[in-house]
């Protein structure tokens, strides 16, 4: 009878190991599955793309404005494509993270931990029996972090939506302002026409510049946080939880020697 209840573990473990491989792997690899963490991450970088193009065209127009007043501003926006370049990076891997996390969960460690169980039925190692837990628990913690990760970062961004869309709208309406200005040169009379059509004349030029680079910081901040902090810091939440649950001690590369979170 013992023999039998052994085969019956066995069998389902084995089971439960083609079911993640042949199964469960094609829907969590899919991008079906994934399809509305996919379309947040979509929506993210076109709003990237779309702040570093606004930004880049309002550097290209302050620079027709004459003199050098307003040049650190303009040297300032274009300095800002190598973050918004950062942050499409992160995009980018978070998008492909979420099929590659499903593929390791389930197609290498949940059937690995369903054999070393089964292996484990009839050698009845207690320290075989905890590392299946150990990679069972850890397998769903890296298929659930940057789903996570996505959620988390929606709540922060839905807060700032209207904040960003204002960043991309005052930077194009800049933008044609001073370009409008340019074409309606007339006898070298450039400045006279910029001022004239802003109102208030180069101190307010300068003031609205400034406005709107502050304005880029800030989105940049955003998306710096929701696109880059946020997935690190829901990376060690999953960490520390799979540390309380199973008392495993995870070793951070780059750390304090002998520190382990």
């Amino acid at each position: 009878m013992n023999n039998k209840r052994k085969i019956v573990k066995v069998v389902i473990a084995l089971i439960i190991a083609l079911i993640s491989i042949f199964g469960v792997t094609r829907f969590a690899t899919s991008t079906n599955f994934h399809a509305k963490s996919i379309e947040a991450l979509d929506d993210k970088r076109g709003t990237v793309m779309e702040l570093a193009a606004a930004s880049t065209a309002a550097s290209a127009a302050i620079t027709l404005i004459p003199g050098d007043t307003a040049t650190p501003i303009a040297e300032k926006l274009a300095d800002l494509s190598s973050y918004f370049l950062i942050v499409l990076c992160a995009i980018f891997l978070e998008k492909y993270l979420l099929t590659i996390t499903g593929y390791a969960a389930f197609m290498i460690l949940i059937p690995a931990a369903c054999l070393l169980y089964a292996a484990n039925v009839f050698l009845e190692n207690e320290m075989c029996k905890y590392l299946v837990r150990k990679i069972a628990v850890f397998g769903l913690a890296i298929f659930l972090v940057v789903p996570a990760s996505i959620k988390v970062s929606n709540l922060i961004e839905k807060t700032y939506d209207s904040s960003v869309e204002a960043t991309i709208q005052n930077a194009k309406d800049t933008t044609e302002e001073i370009g409008e200005s340019t074409e309606e040169e007339e006898d070298g009379s450039i400045v006279s026409q910029i001022i004239s059509k802003v109102k208030g004349g180069v101190t307010e030029v300068t003031q609205k510049l400034e406005n709107v680079l502050s304005n880029f910081v800030e989105a940049i901040a955003v998306m710096i946080v929701t696109s880059c902090i946020i997935p690190i810091l829901v990376l060690l939440f999953f960490i520390w939880l799979i540390k309380v649950i199973l008392g495993v001690n995870i070793s951070i590369p780059g750390g304090l020697p002998g520190r382990k979170i």
